[in-house]
This record gives structure tokens, C-alpha cells and sequence, in this order.
């Protein structure tokens, strides 16, 4: 392979923005279903007597299946099309996350959480295809970052809303709700592909290149060692926030909800400001490489920080670092996708996420399950979250050591 400098700037769009918002508000969805588990754990832990340890495991069995399904997704976007395998995908999660309303026992929530998980591997592939088969490259920032938005604003509505319908009416409630909502979703997204017909032919001079080449590629591997750091600190915070604001700092579950829709509201604020700044400076001749590397290195740093002060620091300084990991989290989440989108091409795209997206969230199934054993050990959160600033540590070190140059790759057939 050799690197293609591209001007795809000029590049005709016909991707419209309804669409956009529509795999935006996927992502809501998607990360609101999976994240109703942690919202409900400090009332369904206590009903069925879940420990620490199988509270964690439940919340990692989501990746058991999620992580090779990235693999079998890509699959699925080269053989039917990014917009049929996302539905599919859709339909799967959303029957996952009512079924779980009517769980009544660790053995049912455990064969539900696989299915969801099998139902939402196929959001990213698709997701990036689309994205990059239809932007430029100076325009890749922006729409990630409303892509990440959405990720960040699902577990931030799930938190807030979940935590207060959860104190009215219980967890049952939450999960049924939200599956039956979920399926709206595919109204209005029939309605504009099925209307609207979107050019997805592969470029001739871009062939798409054999999953073997792909795993031969340095900078595949950096970024799936560095999206794996990233997500494990990501995963930690999603997943236990909850049971840490009210088992270790004594919030009650409206305080709770309050705060968790704060962190995550000022996250996808800070992420969308940074997409949209990130893309100005490359249209205005920045590199992507240095755009890119600088916003994945500060947020490293940033988040590293905040798990040290939520490690050591009394209640008020690790409060206070949550309220500074939105930036850290806004930072980096727009560009985990918009790298890989910018080295693999339109062509690789769905390939390469699958690979990075499945290694990197290898990470979901680790550090729930790791959380849950420290703090049952220790009786406390403190080396948890040292642990999640060690895994920063190692992002920082691949994005900005470990991936050579951010600039579009050319493929051999």
C-alpha cells in the first residue's frame, strides 16, 4: 500500500442531511438501549441480589457478541448495503431492550444482553461507510462528532430520564419504553432512503482491499490498541457511573441522574464545537494528521487527569473530575472514527472500523468486569480508576506515536 494524498474536498456530495441526523439519532438510540443496564443497576441489582462481580458481567456479556460481530457486520455492509444491515441490526436491539423489561433472573438478562449486543454490532460499520463514502475528508470531523453526540446524549437521556421514570414507576418500565421507542426510529429512516437514492457503487480507483492486507497495516493496529485505551475509559465511566454516584458518594438516584445528565450533555457539547473546529482548520490548509493527533493526544491527557482525580481526590475533587472528562471524552470520541475513516478510504472504511471497532471493544467486556472484581475486593473505586488513567496512558502513546501519518492510504488490488 502507499499513501494517496486527496483532495476530496471538491468531492460532489449527494448525501443529505437528513440522513446524517438520522444516523446521529441511531446512535442515540443505540447507546440509550445498551446504557438503560447501568441506569437501572441500583435498583435491579438489589431485586434480583445481583454481587458486584455478576452486576459486571452482565454489563460486559453485551461485548461477548458485539466485539466478533463488528467482523460479520463489515461482512454485511459489503454483501446487502450499509442502510439494510443497519435496519436489521435495529429490529434486533430494540426487540433485545423490550424482552429485558419482562427479565426476571440473572440467566434471562445475560441471553438479552447477547442480543442486543448481536443487534447493535452492526451500527458502526455501516455507520462509517456511509460517512465516508459520501464526505470528504475536511468534512469527516463534524459529522462524527454528531454521530458521537448521539453516543454521548443516549446514555445522558437514559441516565437522566431513565433515573427519574425508574424512581416513579421502576426498571421494568424504563426497558419496555424505551424498546417500543426505539422501533420508531425506522419510520422516517424508510421514508428517506426509500425515496431517496444515494450513489454506493465502489470508486474503480479505490479497489476494496482483502481483510489479510488490512491486518497487515501498522496503522490499523495503532488504532485499535489506542481505540481500546480510549473505550476502556469510556466503558468504566458509562457503566458504573451510576452505582459510584450513589453507593460511594451518597447521591440519591434524582441527584444521581442530574449529575450523569450533566457529564454527558457537556460531552456531546464539547464534542460537536471541537468536530465543527477541527473541520475549519483542515479546510483552512491544517493537516489532518496534526488536527487529529493533537485532539487525541489532549484528550488522553485529559482523561488520564480525570481518573487520577476521581482515584485520589476526596468527593469534591472527584466530582470535579467528572465534570472534566467532557472534554477529554468530546475531544476524542469524534476522532476514533474520523481516523480510520481518513487512513482506510471510502472502500476499506467498513472493513477497518469492523477490525478497530471489534478490538477496541474488547475493552467493554474487560473493564466493567474489572471494575466490578476491584471494588469487590477493595471496597472501593480508588484502583479502578487508576487503571482507567494507566489505559489513557497507553492512548496517548498510540495515537501519537504508534499511527505514523493521518492521510488516506491507497490500496492495491
Amino acid at each position: 500500500m502507499s499513501r494517496l494524498v486527496s483532495s476530496s474536498s471538491k468531492k460532489a456530495v449527494s448525501f443529505t442531511g437528513t440522513v446524517g441526523i438520522l444516523l446521529s439519532l441511531a446512535m442515540f438510540i443505540n447507546y440509550l438501549d445498551r446504557g438503560n443496564l447501568a441506569t437501572a443497576g441500583p435498583v435491579l441489582r438489589d431485586e434480583l441480589g445481583l454481587s458486584n462481580t455478576e452486576f459486571g458481567v452482565l454489563i460486559s456479556a453485551f461485548f461477548w457478541i458485539y466485539v466478533p460481530g463488528q467482523l460479520f457486520a463489515a461482512w454485511m455492509v459489503a454483501r446487502f448495503n450499509a442502510y439494510r444491515t443497519l435496519v436489521a441490526g435495529l429490529i434486533v436491539w430494540s426487540a433485545a431492550t423490550l424482552l429485558t423489561g419482562f427479565a426476571g433472573s440473572f440467566a434471562s438478562l445475560l441471553l438479552l444482553r447477547v442480543l442486543l449486543g448481536l443487534g447493535e454490532s452492526a451500527s458502526f460499520p455501516a455507520t462509517s461507510k456511509l460517512l465516508a463514502q459520501n464526505l470528504p475528508v475536511d468534512r469527516l470531523s463534524f459529522a462524527n462528532a454528531a454521530v458521537s453526540a448521539g453516543i454521548i446524549l443516549g446514555p445522558a437521556a437514559g441516565t437522566f430520564f431513565g433515573g427519574m421514570l425508574i424512581a416513579v414507576y421502576g426498571w421494568r418500565v424504563l426497558f419496555i419504553l424505551a424498546g417500543v421507542l426505539s422501533l420508531l426510529w425506522l419510520i422516517p429512516w424508510w421514508h428517506v432512503t426509500h425515496s431517496v437514492l444515494i450513489d454506493v457503487r465502489r470508486s474503480p480507483l479505490m479497489p476494496e482491499p482483502p481483510f489479510r492486507t488490512l491486518l497487515t497495516c501498522r496503522d490499523l493496529w495503532a488504532t485499535s490498541v489506542g481505540h481500546f485505551a480510549n473505550n476502556y475509559t469510556f466503558y468504566t465511566i458509562s457503566s458504573w457511573l451510576p452505582l459510584y454516584l450513589v453507593k460511594a458518594q451518597g447521591f440519591t438516584l434524582p441527584e444521581m441522574a442530574r449529575l450523569g445528565g450533566m457529564v454527558y450533555v457537556a460531552t456531546a457539547v464539547i464534542s460537536l464545537v471541537a468536530g465543527w473546529g477541527a473541520d475549519q482548520l483542515m479546510i483552512r490548509g491544517a493537516s489532518p494528521n496534526l488536527v487529529r493527533k493533537t485532539c487525541m493526544g489532549v484528550a488522553c491527557v485529559v482523561s488520564m487527569v480525570c481518573m487520577l482525580m476521581c482515584a485520589f481526590g476526596s468527593a469534591e475533587i472527584a466530582v470535579a473530575g467528572l465534570f472534566l472528562l467532557p472534554v477529554g471524552q468530546g475531544l476524542g470520541g469524534f476522532n476514533l472514527y474520523s481516523i480510520g475513516q481518513t487512513l482506510a478510504g471510502p472502500s476499506a472504511t467498513a472493513k477497518w472500523i469492523g477490525v478497530q471497532n471489534c478490538i477496541g471493544n474488547i475493552s467493554g467486556i474487560v473493564a466493567p468486569i474489572m471494575t466490578g472484581v476491584i471494588v469487590d475486593a477493595t471496597g472501593a473505586y480508588g484502583s479502578a480508576f487508576l487503571l482507567a488513567a494507566l489505559m489513557s496512558a497507553v492512548g496517548f502513546l498510540s495515537w501519537t506515536i504508534g499511527v505514523r501519518r493521518i492521510e488516506p492510504l491507497r490500496w492495491k488490488p
